[in-house]
């Protein structure tokens, strides 16, 4: 590579550098991107935290308390009519099975 009157190439200033100024140099632009790379996996990890906990409005996950807030209430609710139902089939055959000689006669 030749360098023209008065003016650098950027493949002359490559080629003029010692084997570790050219290491140090491929290092920090490795580096550079790195940092780059690591600060824009950060953002987007900001933002989907800013998501998910609402960032001052309700987030998902405040939305997914409310809902299963209302489950377990509902659960509640099944729980104690699904016991009465039991407890109404078992009188009707307890009963059947006290009368049941009464019946075939």
């Amino acid at each position: 590579m030749t360098i023209v009157e008065g003016k650098h190439s950027p493949l002359s200033e490559v080629a003029n550098m010692s084997v570790s100024e050219t290491n140090l140099a491929v290092l920090g632009v490795i580096e550079r991107d790195f940092q780059c790379e690591v600060l824009g996996k950060l953002g987007r990890l900001e933002a989907k935290m800013d998501m998910l906990a609402g960032n001052g409005q309700p987030g998902r996950m405040q939305l997914a308390e409310d809902r299963l807030i209302r489950l377990e209430y509902s659960d509640v609710r099944r729980t104690v009519i699904e016991r009465f139902v039991n407890a109404g089939i078992a009188v009707v055959v307890s009963a059947a099975v006290a009368v049941h000689r009464f019946w075939w006669k």
